[in-house]
């Protein structure tokens, strides 16, 4: 797998995970919700760094290749 595709991996788990928070939430179940929604940031941290290293590696004027 590369660079940008677990950049896109980790965006839709934390796009799942806040989702599942949501919902958690809406049925009252404001624990889970809570863990959901630490490990929705969590993806979305990890997704972010993966996202900066790869800009920070590619070349300047070349752009980022999908």
């Amino acid at each position: 797998m590369n660079t940008s595709q677990r950049i896109t991996e980790l965006h839709n788990l934390a796009a799942h995970a806040h989702l599942a928070a949501a919902a958690s939430h809406d049925k009252g179940d404001h624990l889970s919700a809570h863990e959901l929604t630490k490990q929705a940031y969590e993806h979305s941290r990890e997704a972010l760094e993966h996202s900066q290293k790869l800009a920070a590696s590619s070349k300047p004027g070349k752009g980022l290749k999908p």
